[in-house]
C-alpha cells in the first residue's frame, strides 16, 4: 500500500459506522438537505445582486455566496465518502472552503462599521416622516404664498379701481360744480320773477321752470354723492315719497323686461337720512336686482314699519322703517352672503362691477343710525333691506311745502359781503339778497373781499368755495384774521367738506347750489344765530 499517494483509496466512511442503515441514511439525508440548501442560498444571493445592482456591498455578497457554495460541496463529498474513500478530494474541497471562508471573514470585518452606518428601517421611517413634514410645510408655505399673491393681486386691482373711481369722482364733481352754477343763475332769476310776477301765465311758467331746476338739482346731487366729497346730512324724510321720486329713474334703468311694483306705507312715516344718499342707495339696489334677473322678472320695493323691542342687527330697540328691495332671481350663494357688503367685493365679471354699490348702501345706512341686511334663497330670490330710524316728523315734504307757501322771512338792514368768481351767479345771488332786504357788497376774489372787509363792517359773509387762486376756505381764513367772529356761509355746487373743516375748524355753514330764497334766508339766519 502506497501511503504517499494523495488519492489513495481509503476505507469508505460507511465502514466506520459498520454500515448500519439508520446511520448511513441519516448522514445521507442530512448532508443532502444541507447541500441543497447551501446551493440554493448562493443562487438567491446572486439573483438579488443581479436585480439590485445599486447595493453598496454586492461584492462581499458574491464572496459570501462562493463560501456557502463551497460549504454545500463539502456536504456532497460527505455523502460520497460514505461509499468511497476519496478523502483526498474531500480534503482539497475543504481547503478551498477554508480559503474562501478566511477571505470572506477578512473582507467582512472592515465592512461591519460601514454596514452599521447604514440607517435602520426605524431610522429611515423617522427620516421619511421628517421629510414628509418638511414637504407638507413647504406645500403650506406655497399655498400661503399663492394666497398672498392672489390677495396682493386683488389689492392692486382694488387700488386701480379706486384710483379710477377717484378720477371719475373728481371729474364728476367738477362737472356738477359748473352745472350747479348754471342752475343757480337760472334758479335765482326764476325766484325773483316768481316773487315779483303777477301774471298767472308767468307764474305757471316759473313754476314749471322751477320744477325743472329741482330735477336738475337732484341729478347733480346724485353726481356729487358719487364723487363722495360731501358728508352725509341727516334730515327727516318721507320714505314713501323718496321711493316715489326715484321710481321713474328706476323704471328707465331696469328696462321693460323687468316689472316694477312699489308698496308704500299706508300711513306715511318719516326717516332720518340724507335724501341724495338714500336715493342713490335705492337705485343701487334696483340695479343689482335687475342684474340678478338677466331674463327679466319682478322687482318689488316695499316700505314698512319695523318696531324692535330688543336689540337686533346691532341696533338699539326703537321704531324703524324698512325699505326692502326684492327680486325673483336665483338668489345669492350662501358661502358669500356674509361678504356682499364688503368694499370691492363683486360676483360680476371683470369690468361689469366695481364692488362699491352695496358697500355704499351699507355705509349710508350705518351713518344714518340704521343698518342693511340681506335675505336670499334659491326659491324666493333676494331681498336687501335698508333699516332706518323713524323720525318724529310725519311728512317732511309737506312741512317743506308749507314753509315755501309762507314765503321767505326778510332779512332787513343786514350788511352782506358776497364773494363769487362767477359774475352771473354773483349778480343773481346779490339780487336775491337785495330782495330779502339786505345791503350787498360784491367781490370777485379774495383780495377784493379783504379790501372790502377792511373798509367797512359786515354782518355776514357769503363765500363761494371753489374759486380759482385762493379757495373759499383760504378767503375765510383771511377774513377771520380781520374779524374772528364773522359769520360765514359757504355757497358752492361742489364742496369738499373735509377741506372746509380742516380750514375753518367746522365753524361754517354750507349752502348747496342751486338754492332758493327760502334756503338762503334760513342759512343766513342760522349762521348769525350761531355767531
Amino acid at each position: 500500500m502506497n501511503y504517499g499517494s494523495f488519492f489513495y483509496e481509503y476505507t469508505p466512511h460507511g465502514y466506520c459506522i459498520l454500515w448500519q442503515p439508520e446511520l448511513v441514511w441519516t448522514h445521507v439525508i442530512s448532508d443532502a438537505l444541507i447541500a441543497i440548501s447551501y446551493f440554493s442560498i448562493p443562487i438567491a444571493i446572486l439573483y438579488f445582486i443581479h436585480r439590485r445592482p445599486d447595493i453598496r456591498f454586492g461584492w462581499i455578497a458574491t464572496l459570501f455566496a462562493a463560501f456557502i457554495l463551497a460549504c454545500g460541496a463539502t456536504h456532497v463529498m460527505g455523502i460520497w465518502t460514505l461509499w468511497n474513500g476519496d478523502y483526498g478530494i474531500q480534503a482539497l474541497m475543504k481547503a478551498f472552503t477554508a480559503l474562501v471562508s478566511v477571505a470572506t471573514a477578512i473582507a467582512l470585518w472592515p465592512l461591519v462599521p460601514k454596514a452599521l452606518a447604514v440607517p435602520s428601517a426605524a431610522q429611515l421611517q423617522s427620516a421619511n416622516q421628517e421629510l414628509s413634514a418638511l414637504v407638507a410645510e413647504r406645500d403650506a408655505a406655497l399655498v400661503r404664498l399663492q394666497s398672498e399673491i392672489e390677495e396682493r393681486t386683488k389689492a392692486e386691482e382694488a387700488l386701480l379701481q379706486a384710483q379710477k373711481i377717484e378720477s371719475i369722482g373728481r371729474l364728476t364733481g367738477g362737472i356738477a360744480h359748473d352745472f350747479n352754477n348754471l342752475l343757480q343763475a337760472a334758479s335765482g332769476n326764476i325766484e325773483l320773477m316768481r316773487a315779483r310776477g303777477d301774471d298767472e301765465r308767468v307764474g305757471r311758467w316759473t313754476e314749471n321752470a322751477a320744477a325743472a331746476i329741482e330735477r336738475g338739482k337732484r341729478l347733480t346731487s346724485q353726481l356729487l354723492a358719487f364723487s363722495r366729497t360731501q358728508k352725509i346730512e341727516l334730515e327727516s324724510l318721507s320714505a314713501s315719497a323718496v321711493v316715489d321720486e326715484v321710481a321713474e329713474m328706476i323704471r328707465r334703468t331696469i328696462g321693460p323686461q323687468t316689472e316694477l311694483s312699489i308698496s308704500p306705507l299706508p300711513e306715511d312715516a318719516g326717516v332720518l337720512a340724507d335724501r341724495t344718499q338714500l336715493e342713490m342707495a335705492i337705485l343701487n339696489l334696483a340695479i343689482n336686482a335687475r342684474d340678478a334677473m338677466p331674463e327679466g322678472g319682478r322687482l318689488r320695493i316695499a316700505v314698512r314699519q319695523a318696531r324692535r323691542l330688543k336689540p337686533e342687527y346691532d341696533l338699539p330697540p326703537g321704531d324703524y322703517v324698512d325699505i326692502a328691495v326684492s327680486d325673483t332671481g336665483t338668489g345669492i350663494d350662501p358661502a358669500i352672503v356674509s361678504r356682499i357688503f364688503e368694499p370691492f367685493f363683486t360676483t360680476k365679471d371683470t369690468g361689469q362691477g366695481t364692488g362699491l354699490g352695496l358697500s355704499m348702501v351699507f355705509g349710508m345706512a350705518r351713518q344714518s343710525g340704521g343698518t342693511a341686511f340681506v335675505e336670499s334663497s334659491d326659491e324666493n330670490g333676494t331681498t336687501i333691506t335698508i333699516r332706518l330710524r323713524r323720525s318724529g316728523a310725519g311728512d317732511a315734504a309737506a312741512d317743506l311745502d308749507a314753509e315755501r307757501g309762507a314765503g321767505p322771512a326778510r332779512l332787513p338792514r343786514l350788511e352782506v359781503l358776497l364773494v363769487d368768481d362767477e359774475d352771473d351767479v354773483r349778480g343773481t345771488v346779490a339780487d336775491m339778497l337785495s330782495h330779502l332786504g339786505c345791503r350787498v357788497v360784491q367781490a370777485a376774489d379774495g383780495e377784493a373781499a379783504v379790501t372790502e372787509m377792511l373798509s367797512r363792517p359786515f354782518d355776514i359773509a357769503l363765500l363761494d368755495f371753489a374759486m380759482p387762486g385762493r379757495s373759499g376756505a383760504r378767503v375765510a381764513e383771511m377774513l377771520r384774521v380781520v374779524r374772528n367772529d364773522l359769520p360765514i356761509v359757504f355757497i358752492s355746487g361742489y364742496a369738499d367738506t373735509d377741506a372746509l373743516e380742516q380750514a375753518v375748524g367746522g365753524d361754517y355753514h354750507l349752502l348747496h347750489k342751486p338754492f332758493t330764497d327760502h334756503e338762503l334766508a334760513a342759512a343766513i339766519r342760522a349762521a348769525i344765530a350761531a355767531g
